[in-house]
């Protein structure tokens, strides 16, 4: 589980069809083969790691459903590793299972902020309400809001330097999570 936190903004180093390999520093430290880690959200586990950079391997599943398919060398990727055992829940509960991908339709500054608006497909959108959470490139964050087919999140001046957010513009595929909790209330109620 991860909290949508984002630690760092690492950089795609090589990108193969089953598999990409990532630079970081502070995300990378104490993790060892084996371990789970958020690349813009999505839970993937460590392959190899060696000198500051990590392979990841990459299933079709997750090429289908996520933004990591577009990559290339360089690109800035956001970085989180799981929440540690009695760590403390600073964001949101965040799965690292992205449902599906979004378009950032629109970035516009308001104040000290930036707000962005983001289209998505309906079986996200369903989920999607006003003061809700969603991750977004696995970043956790509050929906300020939502339409029939798109939503706005409000962005603070610290996590436009420090994740992803601060490279996206209009045109831009990001990756969506909805809360976990919303699903398992829907498939229960639906299924009483």
């Amino acid at each position: 589980m991860f909290t949508g936190i984002v630690e760092e903004v690492g950089r795609i180093q090589e990108v193969a069809p089953d598999r990409l390999t990532v630079r970081g520093t502070t995300a990378l430290e104490g993790l060892r083969i084996g371990d789970s880690i958020a690349v813009n959200g999505v839970c993937l586990t460590v392959v190899e790691l060696q000198n500051g950079v990590i392979a990841v391997d990459i299933t079709p599943e997750t090429l289908r459903l996520t933004n990591l398919g577009q990559v290339v060398p360089d690109d800035p990727v956001d970085l989180e590793r799981p929440l540690a055992m009695g760590g403390r829940l600073d964001g949101h509960m965040v799965q690292g299972h992205v449902e599906g991908t979004g378009r950032v339709l629109s970035v516009e500054r308001e104040g000290n902020a930036v707000v962005i608006s983001i289209e998505a497909p309906p079986e996200i959108m369903r989920y999607v309400v006003a003061k809700g959470f969603i991750a977004v490139d696995g970043i956790s964050l509050t929906v300020v809001e939502p339409g029939n087919s798109s939503f706005n999140v409000s962005v603070i001046p610290y996590s436009l330097e420090h994740t992803v957010l601060g490279f996206r513009k209009p045109g831009d595929v990001v990756n969506l999570e909805t809360d976990i909790i919303a699903r398992y209330v829907e498939r229960l109620v639906g299924s009483g």
